[in-house]
């Protein structure tokens, strides 16, 4: 009998992926059963549809770090999620595990950031019960939010990839899911670097000698030191690390963006704005419910949680135009 595209495709997999890949064909499967795609792999299918997604489209105009920085070379949040999946996905390929699972991931790990990055998260989190988490977000996107409260009805091995990404939850269950949570790490660590100094921030003569040593000195050096040491340390075994001494210079990197970057005092006056209008908003929506979009006030969640929704998914620009039109004299805007 003839296979199909996808049954060939998934032959392929069984007879060159490693042991310890995730075999698209044996998938824990997707919460409503659907048929077979004929071309796709069910990882295949999934990125595909995280890449159509509205949520996704929306990340080209949310923060990575900076907000509404001047220059057109800067990170946003669809930039970061790129340059994750490209490490993701090189580091897979070299180990031969299933890079569409990776890729996937990597591609819908970070949906659910709101605007203005972590700052608005920390906004969010005082009308909650809980703590505004992006990646609990991100699940949520794609479970009910996207495709008119239908969710996206992906795989459970990317799902929990997406909740697992960062490094305060759980190992995520697979070897993909663990190399795109090391990915985002690899590379946000390393382009909020090369921002910083293209913000003047800081200069390359400010960064730690230690994790230069071991690193390298350049970005791309340095992003090809700890991809290496992924593939070195990780051609057998059951859980993704890095050395010991890579690791721990990827900590300093990080350690400093926090010092130098992320917490200094010279950007607390606008972070503080930034946390005052993503309040001020969700006040305004407390006080009229009707105002909810009908996508997120059609949930059967409370309303704190149909207003994170909504506010979560604005991009940077909308926020600060919906805050205009609620606040502002209309005279004053032009």
């Amino acid at each position: 009998m003839k296979l199909g595209v996808r049954e060939r495709t998934e032959q392929i997999e069984r007879q060159t992926l490693d042991e310890r890949a995730t075999l698209a064909a044996e998938s824990k499967g997707r919460e409503r059963e659907e048929e077979p795609d004929p071309l796709r792999t069910a990882f295949q299918r999934d990125r595909d549809r995280l890449v159509h997604s509205k949520a996704f489209r929306r990340l080209k105009h949310k923060t990575q770090v900076f907000v509404s920085p001047e220059g057109d070379h800067y990170r946003v949040r669809l930039t970061h999620t790129l340059e994750v999946s490209q490490i993701a996905r090189t580091a897979a390929r070299a180990l031969r595990l299933n890079e569409d699972l990776t890729e996937a991931i990597a591609l819908g790990h970070d949906l659910g950031h709101t605007p203005f990055g972590h700052l608005g998260e920390q906004a969010l989190t005082p009308f909650l019960k809980r703590p505004f988490r992006h990646n609990e977000q991100s699940l949520r996107i794609v479970e009910h939010l996207e495709n008119e409260g239908q969710g996206l009805n992906l795989t459970w091995e990317v799902r929990d990839g997406i909740v697992n990404h960062t490094w305060s939850m759980p190992m995520p269950s697979t070897l993909e899911a663990q190399v795109a949570r090391f990915a985002d790490r690899i590379a946000y660590v390393n382009h909020d670097v090369d921002d910083a100094i293209r913000a003047e921030i800081v200069s390359p003569q400010d960064l730690p000698g230690r994790a230069l040593h071991v690193l390298g000195p350049t970005h791309s050096d340095r992003i090809n030191t700890l991809v290496n040491d992924i593939v070195d340390q990780n051609e057998a075994g059951d859980a993704i690390h890095l050395s010991a001494p890579v690791l721990e210079a990827l900590d300093d990197l990080r350690n400093f963006l926090f010092e130098r970057v992320y917490l200094r005092p010279e950007a607390r006056d606008e972070q503080e704005k930034v946390i005052a209008l993503v309040r001020s908003l969700f006040e305004y929506y407390l006080e009229h419910p009707e105002s909810v979009p009908a996508e997120y006030g059609g949930t059967p969640d409370d309303l704190p949680t149909q207003i994170a929704d909504h506010i979560a998914g604005m991009t940077d620009r909308f926020a600060l135009r919906t805050y205009e039109r609620l606040f502002l004299p209309q005279g004053w805007l032009l």
